[in-house]
């Protein structure tokens, strides 16, 4: 094997001798740098001269970690005790006062909770105010009492423990109402949620109601485009049949307004029915004696403040009132709604009429309504009221002395919309004079709000008979819960409420009893795409 030595100057002798000095030298160095740093720790230690004051403080120079050393030799144990003591007591008490501002921001029913939570705070704040503890605990530069402090201690302890229970007791309770109460605020934030909905669907509602749909506007345009057209076809109103088993012994008198009545007396020329039931179509303003210093509705209208009541800021006014805003409705006060208090003065010659409605459907013969006996009563009618719903009271204003005074109560309502009239007796009981009294005095809207059967209410009070319901069932408009059975049995049924059968808002299950009496092999029905 071969191998490299590097030769070193003075020979191999020389070479372990200088080895030796080299390792005792860096020995000595290292000895003296830690000579060196201990004598200079020494010096500092005791160069800090203290500074005596007469309140003994400690010296505010030198080592920081000496000064705590000296502080904890100086200080007195059982003060550092007692501050640790009344630390825990004031931790406490501040828990207690804060339990008790939770239960009172709750509302709880809990006061005797309140009261002991009270107590503990109490306890807490007068304990070191004790003649005892105050003199040998707190006063300022005397020695600690051990013995006294050891009492304090029990009694801070004792006092801890029960506001410790009392903690653990109440906080599911506390936990649970604030939950409540979060609930309760979720509740109401949503129910105003809901209250606004349904005061912006009501009015929608309304608008859908009082619209006239795209198709029925139609056929109406249709209908006075084809007599203007051939005005020599349509001199006289057609014939109309029906349900009736005999329909020539009836007549059927349509009343509309002047803008629809050209229409309609197209509609019956067109659409001839076998039978020889005659039609008569007249408009609303053929009625001359119909004016407004004979009708009290006519002239309400003409008031400043009922126009202001109807025609202005409707939008505001309905979003604001949604209770109150079908009421607004002008309709209440259109004379085609009030026209039913004229019926002997419209037809003088007859001695009986049957009323109907524009939004019923005739299922039966209403032959056997002619034979019904009245027994000297005006208006025969199907009532409405069950339980304690649809009495006189919902109607009228019983707060009202005059209101109160004359009427029941708990009097059983009627309907408008089916109502054989017995027109001698009408006559004879002066009904449109009765209507005309209270309408008047109704100017203000005191008596009732509004509505053509409130003031039909008090008008045929006790003189209206009650009819079999099978006659007229009624809520088709409104009420989705009529079981078939009823409707099927019903004489004629009635739509009123704001769903119509001819509006899109219709409820389902019931518009196919109005449309499939719609002439659908009508050509200007198929043009208007009218029920589509």
């Amino acid at each position: 094997m071969a191998m490299a030595v590097r030769g070193t100057r003075g020979g191999g002798s020389g070479g372990i001798n200088g080895g030796l000095r080299t390792f005792f030298s860096y020995r000595i160095f290292i000895s003296a740098i830690f000579t060196l740093l201990f004598l200079a720790t020494f010096s500092i230690i005791f160069s800090s001269h203290p500074h005596h004051h007469d309140d003994g403080s400690l010296p505010s120079s030198g080592n920081a970690y000496v000064q705590r050393t000296f502080l904890a030799v100086k200080s007195d144990p059982l003060r550092t005790r007692l501050d640790l003591i009344n630390k825990q007591a004031n931790d406490h008490m501040t828990l207690v006062n804060a339990y008790a501002s939770y239960a009172r921001k709750l509302k709880l029913d809990i006061s005797k909770q309140l009261r002991m939570f009270d107590e503990l705070a109490n306890n807490l704040t007068d304990l070191p105010l004790k003649p005892s503890y105050k003199s040998s605990l707190f006063e300022p530069g005397s020695p600690v009492d051990e013995d006294v402090l050891r009492q304090f201690e029990k009694e801070v302890k004792d006092i801890v423990k029960v506001t410790r229970l009392m903690i653990v007791e109440s906080k599911e309770s506390y936990d649970n109402q604030i939950k409540i109460q979060k609930l309760k605020d979720t509740i109401f934030a949503v129910n105003e949620l809901l209250i606004k909905a349904k005061k912006n669907g009501a009015f929608a509602s309304l608008i859908s109601a009082k619209s006239v749909p795209k198709s029925l506007h139609c056929l109406a345009m249709r209908l006075v485009e084809e007599r203007v057209a051939h005005p020599e076809k349509y001199k006289e109103e057609g014939h109309k049949g029906g349900n009736a088993e005999e329909p020539w012994k009836h007549v059927f008198h349509v009343v509309t307004d002047r803008m629809n009545v050209a229409a309609m007396k197209v509609w019956f020329r067109m659409r001839p029915v076998e039978g020889g039931t005659y039609v008569e179509i007249k408009a609303v303003e053929e009625y001359r004696f119909l004016n407004s210093s004979y009708v009290p509705v006519l002239k309400q209208l003409e008031n400043a403040n009922m126009q202001k009541f109807y025609f202005e800021n409707q939008a505001e006014k309905a979003t604001k009132d949604a209770n109150n805003m079908k009421f607004r409705n002008p309709k209440y006060l259109s004379m085609l709604n009030h026209l039913r208090f004229y019926l002997p003065e419209m037809y003088p010659k007859l001695h009986k009429i049957l009323f109907l409605d524009d939004d019923v459907v005739v299922q039966k013969d209403l032959t056997g309504l002619w034979k019904v006996d009245l027994d000297g009563k005006v208006n025969g009618a199907v009532e409405t009221c069950f339980g304690s719903f649809h009495r006189y009271a919902q109607y009228l204003n019983f707060s009202h002395p005059l209101i109160k005074e004359r009427f029941n109560p708990k009097a059983c309502a009627w309907a408008f919309g089916m109502n054989i009239f017995d027109l001698d007796a009408w006559r004879r009981e002066k009904c449109t004079e009765q209507y005309h009294y209270w309408q008047n005095l109704n100017e203000e809207r005191t008596l009732w709000k509004l509505g053509s059967l409130p003031p039909g209410l008090i008008t045929f009070y006790s003189t209206t008979k009650s009819l079999d319901k099978s006659w007229h069932v009624l809520g088709l408009g409104y009420n989705p819960s009529i079981s078939m059975d009823e409707i099927n049995n019903a004489a004629v049924i009635h739509y009123n409420g704001n769903m119509k059968p001819w509006l899109d808002i219709a409820m389902n299950q019931y518009k196919n009893l109005w449309s499939k009496y719609v002439d659908n092999d009508m050509e200007f029905v198929q043009t208007c795409n009218f029920g589509l």
